[in-house]
């Protein structure tokens, strides 16, 4: 790939408001070091602080009673034009240090040991090891990256030959004699451009800056291996999968409209002011000659990460430097194709090994790459081995027998011909379908009832209507037929069309609150697999009815467990869609569910007072006492916002125990949810790799010692290298030991009644993320609270 491929699909960013135009678009620095890159070092995305005076007083109220602290701050780092580019609060947030009861150790004792091949390597640094961040400006402004780090190490004599720069950040290992160093150089047209070199910090090894230096440095390090960056991930173009009519792109758009009416001799406003056409501009920035003077710009809009009421960045692209870049339709419906390249995206853990050791063995090989480390007095070490535990597998109770699965990814079979633990008989309810599919309904109705027999769930004939091939059709049956004593609306569908499953849904979930079942005639139509798919859907309507399946032994009494998550609503931009999903009985089987959208553009919650409150009504309404354990699962935490969660979510949650009653003080805990990490662990089995068992726990070595986490395989990988799922129990003060959380969290995970073996996440995380997937894409309001109590969006 040649330096012109890497200012492809680049173009003008301009802003939508008046007098703030914006320059030609350059490429963002990605947050990570993913890929074929052997460390996992990578850097953090920034988030805007959004703290309220109300979050500050309960805060400081709540550190008084549950001591309760974030810790300190992280470090900042400096983008073009002085803007936070990355916060690294979330090194920052030392949580552990305010747990009295893992401050010496945070490591489990029960399960068998495995030995486990991680996917990270050591890095040897020297002891007095001492690192300079300098920040860069250049006057005047620079768009091209690449014209910028040209300018700078024309400097060498002065810099040394260790030096890092991305762009507007300086790395040396030698302190610079001023504390601001103004250089001079000349670009090949003549053009004099004036450097400030300005000093920012001096870093120990043990600065959490530190990895963006040293993310910069392994690219650096990649690049020497003739490896080129797309996107998050880097590639090597000599050794490449073939796939056909492909091509590697550094940078994707989505085109949202085509501009007839501006060209690429018209002109811009630069950050300066002056006036540039695109022509020229390319020509400048990039070196690249445009050749079709007359040929209509491309339109992106981009996503804003700021408030709501900011208009959409729009960004004008070249068609001449743009490639598609995805699979077509009819590629995807190429099952061979698509098999093929499963296998090679879908690396088993022999396979990931191999190319992992590959490219060590390529750093310590070519010169360039390995003098790259050594002239930092970097060392790349071994690969890190450690020893994990795989926990004992968990016995599913059912209302009368003990199910001991031999598989514990999938127990549907063992549990076959065993009642479920309790679902009220379905008596009254309404199936719709259209005309040509009365047959299929037929035959769906009598394998419901071969397959509710043995689960002792008794189902009566419904009221079939045939209505027409239509989603108002179908919406108006529903708005005629249901009445409040329909316990259930099932609706067998013609096609995925979303329109109609959306009408339906959101007529059933806001004006006429009643739970409702959607089945595609498609799946039907597998004759071979009819009593499956009829147990799998009976199982989903005992759900929706408030019924329980199965459970697991909890040793704990007086538990409440809660599940958040917090997704987009894909309607109304800007808004967010809050999971709060809370266990209302002591055996974890049955749940309150709401559901809030919030007007704001970040995915931390506002409403968690308002649904906690619900909550623990709920929960005492069933079991006539307050809960005496609560433990918080909260998912879809990004990187960067950590301290937010600790700073602003934890006290919501807290102070409602504080208003409840005076004397009411339950142990609390605060789980913050991972499912995207990027260690990965191998277990060692007759002389080769393989998935470590589903069970097992990493909690030392691969953790971070100022924070109380651990790494969960929790389900069974039948392709690929397993992704484990990481834990970081942010808040604590219940007393329970690491093995006793690690291991409830592991019996979590057992819960989720959608599918019959273990998930990635605990069971309440998984229910609030299903809750706001359906109210973000098909009912953009919140559900009735009538609803609350069933689980009516599986």
């Amino acid at each position: 790939m040649t330096g012109r491929a890497r200012v492809r699909a680049r173009g003008q960013a301009l802003s939508g408001a008046a007098g703030s135009a914006g320059q030609p678009g350059s490429p963002r620095r990605p947050d990570g070091s993913r890929g074929d890159e052997p460390m996992a070092v990578r850097t953090l995305q920034s988030e805007k602080e959004a703290s309220t005076s109300c979050g500050h007083r309960e805060t400081t109220k709540l550190t008084q009673r549950y001591g309760f602290s974030a810790g300190v701050s992280g470090c900042t780092l400096l983008e073009r034009g002085g803007k936070t580019r990355c916060n690294f609060q979330d090194l920052g947030v030392n949580t552990r240090e305010t747990m009295a009861h893992v401050k010496d150790c945070k490591t489990g004792f029960s399960g068998i040991p495995v030995k486990v091949i991680t996917n990270l390597y050591s890095l040897g640094l020297p002891r007095e090891w001492q690192l300079y961040q300098y920040h860069v400006t250049f006057n005047p402004e620079l768009e091209s990256r690449r014209l910028r780090l040209a300018l700078l190490y024309s400097h060498t004599e002065l810099l040394g030959k260790a030096k890092a720069f991305d762009g507007a950040i300086l790395f040396l290992s030698q302190k610079l004699e001023n504390q601001v160093t103004e250089l001079t150089s000349v670009t090949k047209r003549g053009e004099t451009v004036n450097i400030t070199i300005t000093l920012t910090n001096q870093l120990a090894s043990s600065s959490p800056v530190c990895i963006q230096f040293f993310n910069i440095i392994f690219k650096k390090v990649l690049k020497k291996l003739s490896m080129y960056q797309v996107g998050r991930n880097f590639y090597s173009p000599s050794d490449p999968v073939e796939i056909p009519q492909h091509k590697y792109n550094n940078k994707t758009y989505r085109i949202d409209d085509i501009d007839w009416c501006v060209k690429p001799t018209d002109t811009f406003p630069k950050r300066d002011g002056t006036e540039i056409s695109y022509v020229d501009y390319y020509n400048q920035q990039y070196d690249i000659v445009l050749t079709d003077l007359n040929q209509p710009m491309l339109v992106s809009r981009l996503k804003s990460k700021q408030n709501s009421t900011v208009e959409p960045r729009v960004v004008h692209l070249i068609p001449e430097l743009c490639y598609l870049t995805g699979l077509t339709s009819r590629a995807i419906s190429d099952f061979r194709l698509m098999k093929d390249l499963a296998q090679e995206m879908h690396l088993n853990p022999e396979q990931r090994q191999q190319r992992l050791s590959r490219l060590v063995d390529n750093i310590q090989r070519i010169k360039e790459a390995r003098l790259e480390l050594e002239m930092w007095g970097l060392q790349l070490g071994c690969q890190v081995s450690l020893t994990g535990r795989v926990v004992p597998t968990e016995k599913i109770l059912m209302q009368e027998q003990i199910c001991l699965p031999m598989s514990a990814g999938d127990w549907s079979k063992d549990m076959r011909n065993m009642k479920i633990i309790g679902v009220q008989p379905l008596d009254n309810w309404l199936m719709l379908c259209s005309n040509r599919n009365g047959e299929l309904a037929e035959n769906l109705l009598n394998c419901l009832k071969r397959v509710g027999g043995p689960m002792g769930f008794h189902i009566e004939y419904p009221r079939i209507l045939q209505v027409q091939e239509s989603p108002m059709a179908f919406l108006r049956a529903v708005q005629q037929h249901v009445n409040p004593e329909v316990q259930l609306v099932m609706c067998i569908l013609s096609s995925n069309q979303k329109d109609c499953y959306d009408s339906i849904k959101k007529f059933l979930s806001l004006d006429r609150p009643v739970p409702s079942q959607c089945v595609l005639a498609r799946t039907l139509n597998k004759q071979g697999m009819m009593m499956s798919v009829a147990t799998k859907i009976a199982m989903q309507i005992i759900c929706k009815l408030g019924g329980e399946l199965w459970a697991v032994e909890i040793p704990l009494k007086s538990l409440m467990v809660i599940g958040i998550d917090v997704n987009k609503d894909a309607l109304n931009k800007g808004s967010s869609v809050v999971g709060f999903v809370a266990s209302t009985n002591s055996k974890i089987t049955r749940w309150f569910s709401r559901c809030i959208l919030q007007n704001t553009g970040t995915d931390i919650a506002d409403c968690l007072k308002v649904c906690m409150k619900g909550a623990i009504s709920k929960w005492q309404k069933y079991n006539c006492e307050l809960p005496a354990r609560i433990i918080v699962y909260r998912d879809g935490v990004a990187d960067g916002q950590l301290k937010m969660v600790v700073d602003y979510e934890v006290p919501q949650l807290l102070s409602v125990l504080i208003e409840l009653t005076t004397n009411y003080s339950p142990k609390v805990s605060v789980i913050v949810v991972r499912k995207r990490c990027i260690p990965r662990f191998f277990a060692e089995a007759n002389r080769s790799l393989q998935n470590p068992p589903v069970g097992t726990i990493v909690d030392t070595e691969a953790t971070r010692p100022e924070w109380y986490d651990f790494y969960l395989i929790s389900q069974l990988a039948r392709q690929g290298t397993v992704n484990p799922t990481y834990y970081n129990v942010v808040y604590d003060n219940s007393g329970l030991k690491p093995d006793h959380m690690q291991r409830l969290t592991y019996k979590m995970c057992h819960l989720y009644y959608n599918w019959p073996g273990l998930i990635r996440v605990p069971a309440p995380c998984q229910y609030a993320h299903k809750l706001t997937f359906l109210v973000g894409q098909s009912i953009h309001r919140e559900p009735s609270l009538e609803l609350a109590d069933k689980l009516f969006y599986l």
